[in-house]
């Protein structure tokens, strides 16, 4: 018996949505899991450990395709615990519900917003240990400027305050109400003035220096632009018929990083 799993790259907060939103990106992480060929299974493997939480990994063999850039806030160590999540759930002959993937895999990923998208593809809101996927796509394309530096997600969660001024939080709620808006409406102008933050982007931005850049000097047909989870990849919001304008123009720009156009994906991590 052999079967293939994939799972979505995923960006998380969108601006103001701090560790509640996240989309799913056409841009995806496979494993091909099989009988046993021998070699026992790396349990310390994150997408194995996911893997565990369902069917034990003995007596099956796991190769992995890796697409999406580690450390750079696309999501990486998400997808590879839905990537086992799913796979160990298909291995033991379960149907799980998302808020129940979603709860075996929590402890393993630490950040429910990417670990849900990963799961239902679209986009998605999660409190609570709940899912809504709220979503099927955004008013505007994606481009993601990709440095080839690296950011570990605890050391950008530890740059955070524990608190932050009153006139911050204000200031989110809003720009949140309207992220909330612009997914509601398919409203790219709701997208454009909704895109800034106070909570988190200002407290990582020494390893994304490029995010003031660009906000600065958007290129023409740019909506606006966010930081991509942790960072320090930065997504760059563009009117549809002028994307490709935009990437070219943030190329130029960043020769030192890469230009990635990013589609939403229609679906979430599960079966080839």
């Amino acid at each position: 018996m052999s079967f293939r799993v994939r799972a979505p790259a995923t960006s998380a907060n969108l601006g103001a949505g701090f560790d509640v939103a996240a989309v799913a990106f056409e841009l995806w992480n496979e494993v091909e899991v099989g009988d046993a060929n021998g070699t026992p299974a790396d349990r310390d493997h994150l997408a194995i450990r996911a893997f565990s939480r369902f069917a034990d990994p003995d007596g099956w063999s796991f190769r992995f395709t890796d697409r999406i850039p580690r450390e750079r806030g696309l999501g990486s160590s998400a997808a590879v615990v839905a990537l086992g999540l799913v796979a160990g759930a298909l291995a033991a002959g379960e149907k799980s519900a998302t808020d129940e993937l979603l709860a075996a895999g929590l402890e393993l990923e630490g950040h429910a917003d990417n670990l849900a998208a990963a799961l239902t593809g679209g986009v998605c809101l999660t409190w609570d240990g709940r899912v809504a996927r709220v979503a099927d796509d955004l008013p505007a394309a994606a481009i993601a400027v990709v440095p080839a530096t690296q950011v570990r997600t605890a050391e950008a969660r530890a740059s955070l305050p524990s608190s932050v001024p009153h006139e911050d939080a204000a200031f989110n709620a809003g720009r949140a109400a309207l992220l909330g808006a612009a997914l509601a409406s398919g409203d790219a102008s709701l997208l454009a003035a909704s895109a800034d933050d106070r909570l988190h982007e200002p407290y990582r931005a020494e390893h994304a220096s490029h995010l003031a850049a660009i906000r600065t000097d958007l290129p023409p047909g740019a909506l606006g632009a966010t930081l991509s989870g942790s960072g320090p990849t930065v997504l760059v919001w563009a009117e549809r018929e002028r994307a490709e304008d935009v990437a070219g123009t943030l190329a130029g720009r960043f020769p030192g990083c890469e230009i990635i156009r990013l589609s939403v994906a229609t679906s979430g991590a599960g079966p080839l």
